[in-house]
């Protein structure tokens, strides 16, 4: 039976206009981003196989273009829609992060990485950077993928923070195998980061480790 020959109060669309979004099931929120299924498939129903499939609502918002392109009638217009929807979400968290009168010890920080950097495929790495109060100047993407020539790097990350005239900084960047252990180039880095913004009277408060579903603090564990 399609979506259109349901009870008015079981659609999506309508369930959500009168109930809220909030009372919708996962799969009930992406078959409206769907918009249709596919032959013998409602939205809703192709909804919850791709939800199966790919373990979880994020395993879909975050799926490749191949990835989506292994389930029929899937393709470029489904991920532009989930790419547009991940960058809606960060970008809303961001504003968010960026209101908030200090960010060092906030729980939402934790969240926020999580969303911008967690699912990434790909090594990335972000600067948080702080005003002397610790409230955020801007977010920047430092890198993605991995960087060959650390010293060169550090320098240009020294340059972002004296032009946003930052007082400190907290950088994060994500595992993509899943793992929060640091490396002994993560902690090199960090070390020789930490020592060259020093030179500019520039405070390195924190590096995080970042996965889909945890963070991890160099701060808190003394790596840093």
């Amino acid at each position: 039976m399609a979506i259109k020959d349901w009870s008015i109060n079981e659609r999506p669309r309508e369930k959500l206009l009168n109930k809220g979004a909030a009372a919708l099931s996962d799969a009930e929120l992406l078959a409206i981003l769907l918009r249709t299924g596919t032959k013998g498939l409602d939205a809703v129903a192709l909804a919850r196989s791709l939800i199966q499939d790919l373990g979880s609502l994020r395993g879909v918002l975050t799926a490749n273009l191949s990835e989506l392109q292994q389930h029929k009638g899937l393709g470029l217009s489904a991920y532009t829609q989930f790419a547009a929807v991940r960058e809606i979400g960060k970008r809303l968290l961001a504003e968010e992060m960026q209101r908030l009168p200090q960010v060092s010890d906030s729980a939402a920080l934790g969240e926020y990485l999580r969303w911008a950097v967690g699912w990434e495929k790909v090594e990335v790495m972000l600067a948080l950077l702080l005003d002397k109060q610790q409230g955020i100047v801007a977010i920047e993407e430092l890198s993605r993928g991995t960087v060959a020539e650390h010293t060169v790097y550090i320098r240009e990350v020294a340059k972002l923070a004296i032009e946003k005239h930052a007082a400190a900084l907290i950088i994060a960047h994500n595992h993509p195998a899943g793992g929060l252990q640091a490396s002994d180039e993560d902690r090199i880095f960090t070390v020789k980061l930490k020592a060259a913004l020093k030179l500019f009277d520039i405070t390195l408060l924190d590096h995080f480790i970042v996965t889909a579903t945890k963070t991890v603090s160099f701060a808190q564990q003394g790596w840093i």
